[in-house]
């Protein structure tokens, strides 16, 4: 094709057209119309290699489209959409069918790079971002940021973060920056190194998980401390960052002021904090735990936004024009749409860590069923294999003599079963001999190689031959980032590239295999599955994420909250957490004050697409704690069985229409200032809005009803109220405050 600033033209083509080339002093630029709200750009350098289409999967017809030009300015346009590249500035920038400004980039950078050896490049691009514009998206972070706008975020895959390099604007369109390996997000150019304290900060004893199973783990703190100086006052971006795979701890202050403080078992490398400083000299705290290796990285808030990756094969992303729904439509028809669900896994969940044996899971579920507590799903979490080894597909048979029997029990009594699989299989196992035999590891870890095509296969051939034959209805893809971050550094796929590459789309791989293998093999059954981590894409095999291994205090349930906002903003769909917190007190059953948080937890996931509870080392059901406390979460599960009907009707939408079930307020209130800066409320449909309580002891809550002319009813007394106001509402115990949208 002729280059397109030499002439204008109108194209109809029945397939993906061949992209716009423009040639650019940093290589030729290609600009691709995908739908008519879509436009994909990319500048590959000479010798990138190509690592394949992982996301845009679906065969969509192109676009009507022209191309204009002026002098060696070009325009791209579609019906609802433009792309203009101006050659002075060598950038672009994007418009609406209306002719107004949606985004427009600032500058870029391309710079060879090198991963083992292979030719690479840095690539980052930033774009403007003025004021009051507000970003939602990046996936599911713990850092309890809705908003991230100016927000420094390092994405990579970890236990309780899921990474989803997308986001969604208050000006009306989505971005997706297509990069297989880590990104920065807002990336931090300063760095201040830290000094370890002598002294020892103490140590502590828990229970942990672990790729070995539940283990005891002592931990040591230790404090580090530093200085940085800023030429100005104004608002700035903070990433701490402990040098270690997983932390345990995250602490931050900034002169004595702690402005990141989160405790947990495990928690991801990284967190973020956005802080208003003045010019001058501050000194800076970390508290960590010895082995940690932390350093501070730091940004001034500007009216950019930065997408950055360290290791890629050129420069890549697509822009969405539209409101919220649109761009979810746009990007589920070329990433593909979501597969019905049954109607039974939207039902109560119920899950802890762990029945040990069959007789055990059986007394539970005849108990809920001779109580009639309606629970839909039953789940058996990990070492079921007991003495054949990690994940080794076959169940021992001393604690479970017919898994069969056992799920047909079940059935009967209405109830399904969901069971823990791994894409991780211990090299001491049966299983996990023959994989090492044929080299479908991933060098150096247990967890199997799905990016060699032979290894996947395999994998699908022995779930199918070992768990089919019991009947069992879900299935629990856990840790599938893979854990400790295992591709970083190692080798995958037939021809031995870098992890690097690849490093987040682990979890796509994954569950592509099972979903598709299940599709083959019982194609009369809906798959479920359930995954820890995700990537875009992923959605087009039904997949529900969870928020990982999270504690159980006030903070961590709200940052759940603005997690799976975060992640509905960035286009998958299906999303839930552990109700009352996978890491609990020993003493749960006895202590009011867990009691109270348990039951918050358990009240708002009632409105959470799939409600869940689990807990570590913990006997789950209703009836292990006091009266009071049995009756609200009982209360919730029916609560839960009413709203069925609604879920349906509402989770139909989502494979038929594209629709988002959990919906940050931007999707229904995107002229609403106020609902845009909300970070714990939710729509729940069309119909409810959803304000969790999530603090202890409180006799009112705060709550802002967006506008809406007829007003907001609550649902709980029947009370009416106008919109566009907050307002202080009483609440007890019995139920979180949710009000219905009057019409």
């Amino acid at each position: 094709m002729k280059k397109a600033f030499l002439f204008s033209l109108l194209l109809l083509a029945a397939c993906r057209p061949e992209p716009i080339r423009i040639d650019t002093p940093q290589g030729t630029l290609c600009l691709e119309p995908l739908a008519e709200d879509a436009i994909r750009v990319r500048l590959t350098p000479e010798g990138a290699p190509d690592l394949g289409e992982l996301v845009f999967t679906e065969q969509v017809p192109a676009p009507r489209y022209r191309v204009e030009h002026k002098g060696q300015d070009v325009t791209l346009r579609t019906a609802r959409m433009s792309a203009e590249y101006r050659a002075d500035t060598q950038t672009l920038r994007f418009l609406d069918a209306d002719g107004q400004v949606l985004l427009e980039e600032k500058g870029r950078d391309i710079v060879p790079a090198e991963v083992q050896g292979e030719a690479a490049w840095a690539v980052s691009q930033t774009f403007d971002s003025p004021e009051g514009e507000h970003l939602y998206g990046t996936g599911q972070f713990q850092d309890g940021y809705l908003d991230i706008r100016g927000l420094t975020r390092r994405l990579t895959q970890v236990n309780t973060q899921i990474s989803l390099p997308m986001i969604l604007s208050s000006r009306g369109w989505g971005l997706l920056w297509h990069n297989y390996g880590l990104t920065d997000f807002n990336p931090a150019d300063h760095r201040v190194a830290l000094t370890a304290s002598d002294e020892s900060g103490g140590s502590v004893t828990v229970n942990a998980t672990g790729t070995a199973g539940n283990r005891r783990e002592r931990r040591f703190f230790r404090t580090f401390t530093g200085e940085f100086e800023l030429p100005e006052d104004g608002e700035y971006a903070l990433l701490l960052d402990v040098g270690r795979e997983m932390a345990r701890k995250q602490y931050l202050s900034v002169d004595g002021e702690a402005v990141i403080d989160i405790t947990n078992t495990w928690l991801p490398p990284t967190a973020a904090v956005k802080v208003r400083l003045s010019a001058g000299r501050h000194r800076l705290e970390v508290q960590g735990t010895v082995g940690d290796a932390p350093v501070i990285l730091w940004r001034a808030v500007t009216d950019g936004t930065t997408f950055a990756s360290p290791v890629a094969p050129g420069l890549d992303y697509t822009v969405f024009a539209g409101g919220a729904d649109a761009v979810m439509h746009s990007f589920r028809r070329l990433s593909g749409h979501v597969p019905a669900l049954p109607d039974w896994i939207f039902r109560y969940i119920h899950c802890r860590e762990r029945y040990d044996t069959q007789e055990e899971l059986l007394t539970a579920a005849r108990r809920f069923h001779e109580e009639g507590l309606p629970v839909g799903t039953l789940v058996q979490d990990w070492q079921w294999w007991g003495k054949y080894g990690w994940n080794a597909m076959r169940f021992d048979e001393g604690k479970y003599p017919d898994p069969k029997a056992m799920t047909d029990e079940l059935h009967r009594m209405d109830q399904h079963l969901m069971l823990s699989v791994w894409s991780k299989i211990s090299r001491d196992a049966e299983l996990g001999r023959e994989v090492a035999a044929r080299s479908y590891y991933i060098d150096g870890t247990e967890w199997v190689d799905f990016f060699q095509p032979e290894a996947a296969a395999f994998y699908w051939q022995s779930f199918s031959e070992k768990l089919l034959p019991t009947g069992i209805d879900a299935w629990w893809q856990d840790a599938t980032e893979p854990e400790n971050d295992d591709l970083k550094g190692r080798q995958v796929g037939p021809e031995r590239r870098p992890g690097e590459w690849y490093r987040n789309v682990y979890p796509l791989k994954v569950i592509q295999t099972v979903y598709e293998g299940l599709r083959r093999d019982v194609p009369d059954r809906l798959p479920v599955l359930l995954t820890r981590s995700a990537y875009p894409g992923i959605q087009r095999y039904g997949a529900v994420t969870w928020s990982g291994d999270v504690g159980n205090d006030w903070g961590t349930l709200r940052r759940q909250i603005a997690g799976g906002l975060g992640q509905m903003a960035a286009g998958l769909p299906w999303w839930t957490y552990d109700a009352g917190g996978f890491f609990r007190p020993a003493d749960q059953y006895t202590d009011p004050a867990y009691q109270e948080r348990m039951v918050r937890w358990i009240q708002a996931a009632v409105w959470l697409p799939f409600m869940r509870v689990h807990g570590y080392q913990s006997r789950t059901e209703p009836w292990e704690y006091s009266p009071e406390t049995r009756r609200r979460f009982e209360a919730a599960i029916a609560q839960r069985e009413a709203l069925l009907p609604y879920i349906l009707e509402n989770a139909r939408k989502v494979w038929e229409e594209d629709y988002t079930l959990m919906r940050p307020l931007i999707f229904d209130f995107p002229e609403d200032p106020q609902a845009l800066q909300q970070d714990c409320e939710w729509m729940f449909g069309p119909d409810y809005l959803v304000c969790p309580v999530t603090e202890g002891g409180v006799s009112t809550w705060k709550v802002y009803l967006p506008e809406n002319a007829a007003g907001w009813e609550d649902i709980r007394d029947s009370a009416r109220y106008e919109g566009g106001r907050c307002y202080d509402v009483p609440v007890d115990l019995e139920a979180i405050p949710v009000f219905r949208r009057l019409r």
